[in-house]
Order: C-alpha cells, then sequence, then structure tokens
C-alpha cells in the first residue's frame, strides 16, 4: 500500500485509539523529515551524515498457519537517509494487527513488515526477528567515559551550543552519559535516554558537553530530530573529523528508539542494548 506522507495533526499519537483485530498495513503514519531538518540546515540533497534510526519491537505476535500463538522480539533499522520517519503509535497499532492474523511462516512475516515499513518510510527498512530469549537481547554498557559524575551546576534546560566549547589539544575519544531527557513534541510525555558520542578533533571541554545534553531536558522533538541537532551542533561548534552520535532512548509502549549518526566511515558498536532498554 502506498503512503503520503503527513503532517502530526492527524496523527495517532495523543489520540484515543482502537487496537486493530486484523493485519492492516495502512495504519502506519509516515511523516517527513525535511521540515525539522530545515532549521539545522539540513536538506535531502546534502546530507551532512549517514545514519540509522534502529527500532526494537517487544509486542510482536501473529498466528501461524494453526492458528497458534507465535511471539518474538523484532529489530528494525531505518535509513537517516529515508525521506520519512513513522510515528511511534501507528507503528505500535500497526505491529498490533498481526495479533489475530495468520501468516504461513516467519519468512512471510518478516516479508510483509519490510514491503510495509519500506512504503511507508520511502527507503528500504532492516527488519530481524528474535527470539525473546536470544542472547542478542542481553543488556550491555555504553563504550568509553561517563561524564555523570562530573560535579556542575546547571541553570538552563533548553539546547544551548554555547555550551559546547573545545581547546587546541586533538583527541580521539568516546564519552557517554545516561542524563539525556527530551519531550515528546505532541503529547509532552518525557523521553528518557542514554548518549553516546565518539569524536576525533580537538579536545571538547567534558563540562560544557554535559551542560549541553542536559539542555534537552525540556526540549520538545522527536527522538530522530534530538540526535540530528546534537551531531549539527557539534559538527558547527568542535568541527571534529570524525563523529559519531548516538542515543538509545527508554522503551515505550513495547517500543524503543536508538538513532545514530555520524561522518561518513564511521558505524557504533552493534547490536548495543541498555539495561533500561
Amino acid at each position: 500500500m502506498a503512503h503520503r506522507p503527513a503532517t502530526l495533526e492527524n496523527a495517532p499519537l495523543g489520540r484515543d485509539s482502537s487496537y486493530p483485530e486484523q493485519y492492516d498495513a495502512g495504519l502506519l503514519y509516515p511523516i517527513p523529515r525535511a521540515a525539522n531538518r530545515a532549521p539545522l540546515g539540513i536538506t535531502e540533497d546534502s546530507l551532512p551524515f549517514v545514519g540509522e534510526d534502529e527500532w526494537y519491537a517487544f509486542e510482536v505476535s501473529w498466528l501461524n498457519a494453526r492458528g497458534k500463538p507465535i511471539v518474538a522480539v523484532a529489530r528494525f533499522r531505518l535509513p537517516a537517509r529515508s525521506p520519512n520517519l513513522i510515528e511511534s503509535k501507528s507503528w505500535k497499532l500497526y505491529l498490533n494487527s498481526f495479533n489475530q492474523t495468520r501468516f504461513a511462516s516467519r519468512d512471510e512475516v518478516r516479508a510483509t513488515l519490510a514491503h510495509d515499513l519500506a512504503g511507508a518510510a520511502g527507503a528500504t527498512v532492516s527488519v530481524e526477528l528474535f527470539g525473546v530469549d536470544d542472547a542478542v537481547l542481553a543488556p550491555q554498557r555504553l563504550p568509553g567515559t561517563c561524564l555523570d559524575d562530573l560535579d556542575i551546576e546547571v541553570s538552563d534546560y533548553t539546547p544551548s551550543a554555547e555550551h559546547l566549547t573545545v581547546s587546541d589539544e586533538m583527541v580521539e575519544e568516546t564519552l557517554h552519559s545516561h542524563l539525556l531527557k527530551s519531550n515528546c513534541p505532541v503529547t509532552g510525555q518525557p523521553d528518557w535516554g542514554s548518549v553516546m558520542i565518539r569524536y576525533k578533533g580537538p579536545r571538547l571541554d567534558r563540562e560544557g558537553l554535559l551542560r549541553y545534553l542536559i539542555g534537552y531536558r525540556q526540549h520538545q522533538d522527536f527522538h530522530e530530530h534530538c540526535v540530528e541537532h546534537i551531531f549539527t551542533d557539534l559538527m558547527q561548534r568542535a568541527n571534529p573529523s570524525e563523529l559519531l552520535v548516538l542515543a538509545r532512548y527508554v522503551r515505550r509502549g513495547g517500543l524503543d528508539i536508538s538513532p545514530w549518526r555520524a561522518t561518513p566511515g564511521l558505524t557504533p558498536p552493534s547490536p548495543l542494548r541498555l539495561a533500561r532498554q
């Protein structure tokens, strides 16, 4: 089914919704990325990064050919170059439409998911299905140095790139924080997460970086756009030769979203799941 990109005004997020009884690809609600990228100076023709939006879905179930329920955990990878993201509640409703639908095989489920999600995103979407006890789902730690024990004073809770300063020393390091919090642009609900920054270039002032990240605490935006905002500010203020920004957000409604953006040639450690996910 073809999807027409839409605005947030008619999205299911923040509205009462009945859960579907049968498979319905039309539930997926694509939202163009362009509007949120424009204020950052990002256009589809000149993306300053590569990356993906990695989704894990923990409420995936369908009926086999004999009507017996099957459960799985799904991993989806949506390319950052896709013209659309997919609104999270619509994704949840879509996945639940599989619950009472019979499929001949696991491969048919995977193929159906890949086809429908690609139609909504406007690009190929990778789909993997795991057993609920698979080792790949075990929690791990973010690599690098944690900033969270820095004893800093904080007075503002909206993003300010002015906090980002560098020294003349050239370094290659990985830093992370579990203090990331932003808010849903539709419902205002809090989105909790962790963020990892790997870069090569002038040394970032760590206290300033932590103040900057805490600044998202009252910021309203989608997970994907928060990561692009952080990436863009770091590139402009620090001018690293290499940069990777990865956020791993806490699960809500059976879904978690982990976007990453990087200069070409860098990729994050994967799979990488945290205890809060």
